[in-house]
């Protein structure tokens, strides 16, 4: 059933996009396994599935937005997606609950085990001599090599600013897109995605800072391991929401959204809320503690 009516729950026609979606993924798949395990070919089999997603991803998205310009949605439709945006972003609490939970099971409860006494006696005597149960920790046995911790100043700090500020840009650009100030939405909204990408790319520099000055990588230990993985994916979330706000602001500029009708600017606010508080968590628990 298909319509504008009100009483109406608008039901989309067959589509072909979520069998490209899943033959991108296998290629995807398989090629990241492949190249993992030595192949050369997998690389490219790897790309060949990204380039399939991404096309099944522009395809899709163009669809949806089509039927919504088009005024085939109404409320129910419109309730539908909250309640699939809540749910998604409540995922990716849980997501990065179980990183925060690794890394807090680390510190306060492995550590400690493995220091036994106020003399780490047993574990000396049994397990790894010279053993120290401090934060930050590469392991017993110094794994890794010797490296120097990411303090909370520098870049760190820079980019905490430019997601703070980005969450307030978007906040402006939103209430001007209620108050129907076209130029400052447009202005405000650029200005968050490019505070979002020199926030990717200072996250890149400190990689490099990390590996080439430090010697902190993926290979030091708890510590290593812990941050890398936390502030990598936090860093991928912050890529994916910079590209979600470009594309908003692209169909900005051609006209799309109303006072009264916006759920995809709104959706992707939310989003870009959660990856800012996600930050001043991370910032706090692992540059800083």
């Amino acid at each position: 059933m298909s319509g504008t009516a009100n009483d109406r729950y608008y039901v989309p026609h067959g589509s072909h996009w979520p069998i490209v979606g899943s033959v991108g993924l296998l290629f995807l798949m398989v090629g990241v396994s492949s190249w993992l395990n030595g192949a050369d070919a997998g690389f490219y089999i790897m790309l060949g599935g990204f380039a399939v997603i991404v096309f099944m991803l522009v395809g899709w998205f163009s669809a949806v937005i089509g039927e919504s310009v088009n005024g085939l949605y109404n409320d129910q439709v419109d309730k539908s997606f909250r309640q699939g945006m809540f749910w998604f972003i409540f995922s990716e609490v849980m997501f990065f609950a179980a990183f925060f939970g690794a890394l807090f099971y680390a510190r306060n409860m492995s550590i400690p085990w493995l220091g036994g006494d106020s003399n780490n006696f047993f574990t000396n005597l049994l397990l790894w001599e010279g053993y120290e149960s401090t934060w930050p920790s590469n392991g017993p046995g110094n794994i890794g090599g010797d490296y120097e911790v990411m303090g909370p100043f520098g870049l760190p700090l820079i980019n905490t600013a430019l997601l703070l500020t980005s969450s307030v840009t978007i906040t402006i650009a939103h209430h001007a897109l209620i108050a129907g100030k076209r130029a400052q939405l447009s202005t405000f909204l650029a200005m968050t995605f490019i505070l979002g990408f020199v926030f990717v790319y200072l996250q890149g520099v400190e990689y490099v800072e990390a590996y080439e000055h430090l010697n902190l990588k993926m290979t030091s230990g708890i510590y290593g391991s812990t941050f890398f993985m936390l502030t990598g994916f936090h860093g991928m979330h912050v890529s994916i929401g910079a590209i979600m706000i470009t594309v908003i602001w692209f169909r900005v500029l051609k006209g799309h959204f109303s006072a009264g009708n916006h759920f995809a600017f709104e959706a992707v606010a939310w989003y870009w809320h959660f990856v800012d508080v996600v930050w001043v968590g991370l910032y706090v628990f692992v540059y800083w503690m």
